[in-house]
Formats: structure tokens, sequence, C-alpha cells
């Protein structure tokens, strides 16, 4: 196929409108057979560019586990997968095993780059943390370097998460961490601790992430980053503020699935224990003068002697509702001891049968599907509640979802998140990077999900409509092309991707470059009309099957491995 010679402008436009035309299919409903219309060209240019359509071939288990049980695949990944066992299905259950067990991976190549990068902050200890940034800034409040010695601590997670995400080889603790944060929302930007962010993500999100769900329920109950983002910090007898009670029970435990609305709360129907069979708004209002007195050490009134400047957890008795309450069908008692009437409630939600199936459905949702099999999160449910005592409970029911019947046969129904998205590509190309540089955590946020930004509680959505829209894949597109073309350095940070010396140099032809990269990005074949187009990307005004020069090579690679990573089949998992 031949064609006038075209200006780097017009290439880029009309590579641009392949990737585009080929990723808006993956936003369309799901169908056996999907395509999108033709990309419009302008006759001059005497260029056709082919339907875009999403393969309908299945993937093998080793592809399906590692693009949903990782950030995105690596090159050698699949090696290492198929090494672990005689079969498909023994490789996963050792893969699995492993990944659960994240003590067991010799993760030091990444230790290394962590290491590199230089982090000042990630290493206090939550007292050091609120006594240096916060309590004792060195800085005048006035002085621009009081706000960012403030947030430095913030600013360096986003950086370590980013880095732990595109290089760790503990993904599974990985995208636990990030499941768990969007679980138990608390926004960067809030009004108060945030350099105390990276102890919420350390000691509670992660410590607790393959744990107990009770101990990781307390423990955000009791983290000042929770307790400032939903204003418990100020809950008292003479003013209970619900805005946490209602998220612990909407949110983090029973789920709106639960909730019966406003009605007398002993008319509810009541399981064999007597607990309530679900929640109603005066359960809300119980459990937040139950929680009264909940409170951060921070000496944030004057008056107040006796407490002083530490930034942790503190229970002050004297805010404390002491009367009884009644939740979700249960008698607390007047007087008791201390934090108990809140440890009360906190038990009778974490043990629910309807806060096992809400987390269960969550965790079908982020590893198998957007409306995950009833059979599945019902199996995850039975294990969450068999096992509610044990330390490694949350463990067993991600077990218990991986090894699944229905996950080997989840393919293609769970969409990238941007983050998701950003990674993946990174980790596909084998970018390399030390600390991310500005420009591209900014480009992040314009796709719709700027790292622990959600201003909202309920975390970022996790379904395919919140993020298969034009201009989410607008700023996908410009991120891939960002990152192909090495556009991404500011202030001494850079991401650097060498796609020329990736590509062997015996292959100079456009079909097999189209070929080659197709496989080492997407681990699959394209239909016809796909990879047609990609070809036809390469190859430009040449023979598909001709040598291509090297300067026409290095000029346009980049560009046809831009459309691969904005295939339908890269942006589905």
């Amino acid at each position: 196929m031949q064609t006038k010679k075209l200006t780097r402008r017009d290439f880029l436009k009309i590579s641009g409108a392949v990737a585009a035309a080929s990723a808006l299919a993956a936003c369309a409903p799901e169908q056996q057979s999907t395509s999108v219309a033709p990309v419009q060209i302008n006759p001059q240019e005497s260029v056709v560019t082919p339907q875009a359509q999403i393969s309908t071939n299945p993937v093998s288990l080793p592809i399906l586990t590692l693009s949903r049980l990782t950030f995105g695949i690596r090159p050698g990944d699949l090696d290492l997968f198929n090494a672990l066992g005689a079969t498909d299905d023994e490789r996963l259950v050792n893969f699995v095993t492993q990944q659960l067990n994240p003590d067991s991976i010799d993760d030091s190549e990444f230790e290394s780059r962590y290491n590199a990068a230089g982090f000042e902050t990630l290493h206090k200890t939550h007292e050091q943390l609120y006594y240096d940034h916060i309590a004792n800034n060195q800085y005048d409040s006035n002085d621009d370097a009081y706000w960012q010695w403030y947030s430095k601590p913030a600013y360096e997670l986003v950086d370590a998460t980013i880095l732990r995400a595109t290089y760790s080889k503990k993904q599974i603790v990985e995208i636990l961490a990030d499941f768990w944060h969007n679980h138990f929302n608390v926004y960067f930007w809030q009004d108060d601790g945030i350099p105390l962010l990276v102890s919420y993500n350390r000691d509670v999100l992660r410590k607790h992430a393959l744990g107990n769900f009770r101990q990781m329920l307390e423990a955000v109950a009791t983290h000042p980053s929770m307790l400032y983002y939903l204003n418990q910090n100020n809950s008292n007898d003479a003013g209970p503020n619900e805005n946490f009670a209602r998220e612990l029970f909407e949110l983090h435990t029973l789920g709106a699935e639960n909730y019966l609305g406003v009605q007398d709360p002993n008319n509810v129907p009541k399981d064999a224990n007597g607990i309530a069979i679900g929640y109603v708004d005066n359960d809300v209002y119980e459990s937040a003068r139950a929680l009264t007195g909940w409170r951060v050490d921070d000496d944030i009134y004057e008056y107040e002697n006796e407490i002083g400047k530490t930034g942790n957890f503190i229970y002050y008795k004297p805010w404390h509702d002491r009367f009884n309450k009644l939740v979700l069908g249960k008698y607390i008692p007047s007087d008791q001891e201390d934090m108990k009437d809140g440890r009360d409630v906190l038990d009778l939600l974490a043990y629910h049968e309807g806060t096992a199936r809400h987390i269960a459905r969550k965790l079908c949702k982020r590893f198998i599907g957007d409306l995950p099999p009833d059979s599945v999160v019902q199996a995850a449910a039975n294990t969450f509640i068999e096992f509610r005592s044990a330390p490694d409970q949350l463990k067993r029911v991600v077990e218990t979802i991986l090894l699944s019947a229905e996950f080997k046969q989840s393919w293609g129904t769970k969409f990238k998140r941007p983050f998701e998205a950003v990674i993946s590509m990174m980790r596909a190309l084998n970018s390399e990077f030390t600390r991310i540089p500005d420009g591209s955590m900014w480009m992040l946020g314009l796709m719709g999900q700027a790292l622990f930004e959600r201003r909202s509680p309920d975390g970022y959505p996790d379904v395919k409509e919140a993020w298969a829209n034009s201009m989410s894949m607008l700023y996908r597109w410009n991120f891939a092309v960002s990152l192909a073309e090495n556009w991404f350095e500011d202030e001494g940070r850079k991401i650097t991707t060498d796609i020329y010396n990736q590509t062997p140099a015996e292959i100079r032809s456009a079909t097999g470059l189209a070929d080659f990269w197709i496989n080492r990005i997407l681990n699959q074949t394209l239909s016809d009309e796909n990879r047609n187009a990609i070809i036809q990307v390469m190859a430009q005004e040449y023979g598909w099957d001709e040598t291509l020069p090297e300067d026409h090579v290095q000029y346009v690679l980049p560009a046809m491995v831009e459309v691969i990573l904005m295939s339908p089949e890269f942006q589905l998992k």
C-alpha cells in the first residue's frame, strides 16, 4: 500500500485518530463484538484507517492472572509465571500463594530503587511526622517553605506509591493498598494533618490489608487522618457529629445495600442472635453518641490543659456521652468502661453478615468484574464470616476470590482506571524513573484520578462507566504519547522509555514491527482490523513487508506503540 509522505503533524493526527477510535471501542457497552465507525481522514491525505474492533479471542489464564493481579505485565513476567508449575491451574495457585505471603518475595531490586529515590520523611513514625511537620514546623507560617515542609511527607507518599506500583514484585499488596485507601478514603488536601497520610497508609491500610477486618476497622476509626477528615475530632456529648458514624455504616461496613431507611429501629427484623438485619438512621445517630470522645491529642482548644500535642489518638472521657444507646437492636448500657461503647459498635458492624457481603462484593468487583456473580460473592462472604477472628481473615477472603472458578472466566470484565492504565503503560514499556515528574501526575489528575485526591468519602469508583469517557481517554492518549516520546521531564525528574533499543534489530518491516510490539505489549493477537491499522501506522508510504529505512523506524516506532497502548485490549483486563 502506497501513499504520499506525511508530515509529522499529519502523522500524529492520523495515529492519534486510530488510537482514539480503538480506545473508544472499549467504551461501548459490552457485546460479543463491538466496533466504532471508521476514522474520518482528509481525502487529500489518501489514508484509510480500518474500523477498531475489540478482539473476542479468549486470553490464557497466565495473561488473565498477570493482567488482573498486577498493575500490568512487564517483560519477563510471563516466563516467571510459567516457571511456577506444570499446569496453568497449578501456576495460579502458586502465584497467589506467593503474592499473599509477601515476606517470601525477594524485592531487593525495588528496594534499591526506593533507596535511590532519597525519601526524607517516609521512615518517620506517626509521632515524628506530627512533631516535625505540624507541631514544630521549623519555618515561618507565612513562608512558602512552611507549606513545602508541611506537605512533603504526603507528596513523598505519592511518589513512593507510584514507584511501588511500577517496580515492586509484591503486586497484590499494592493492589490491596489502593483498594483499601478507596474503601476507607481520606482526602489528601484535608484541612488538618496532611503529613499524617503517611502513617495512615503505612500503619493502618498496608499493615492490615491481609489481616483482620475488625482490627483494621478500629485502626481506621482511631487514626487522626480519619478523625480529621470526617470531623470525628470535634464530636462530643454536647453535639455528636454523625459524619464518621454515617460513613462507617454506609461505606466502611454494611454498605448502602443494607440501609433500611427511616423507621423505628424496634421494627427492624432481627437475626438469630437478636441483631438487626440492616441499619436505619437511628443506628447512625446512636453510634455517633457511642463514639463521642474519640479524638486527636492536638491541643486545639487553649483551655484544655490536660490535652497535649502528640498528634496521637486519645479517648477524652469528658466529651463522651455516658448514657445508654441502642445500636442494631443491641442495648448498650450506660457508664461502660473507656471506649467500650464505640468498640461495641465496631464489633456489631465488623461481625455482621451484611458487612461480610458488602466487603466481599467490593473485593470481587475489584478482582473479577463490575457485576461479580453472586456465587463468588457469597463464597467470599462465607470465608469472611468463618474466619472473622483469624489474624489473616482478609488474606483468606482474597484467596477464596482469586482461586475461584469465576475468576478464571472473567477476562475483559474490568476496565483499567486511570491509575492502572498509567502504571501498566510504564510497566509494559520498561520505562525508567526514580521520582515521578510532576507533569505526569498532573496528567493523571486530568484523567480524573489524582492519587489520594478523591474529595468525597466514597473513594474513586471501580466500574467502567466512570472512566470510559472521551475526556479521560483523551488524556490517556496524551500520556501514552508523552511516555513513548520521552516528553516527561521537569525539575531534574524524568521518565525514560527506550522503545527503539528494545526492538530487535533484525525486525525492520512494518508487519514485523507491529507483530513484535503487539505481542510484547498485549501478549495476545488482535483482530485483523486492528492489526492492519497498526501496520498501516508503521508503514506510511512504504510497503507493509519491505525493509524500512532506519530513520523511518526511529521516527515512527514510538507512535505505533502509542496506538497499541490505546487499543481496547490494553484498556481492558
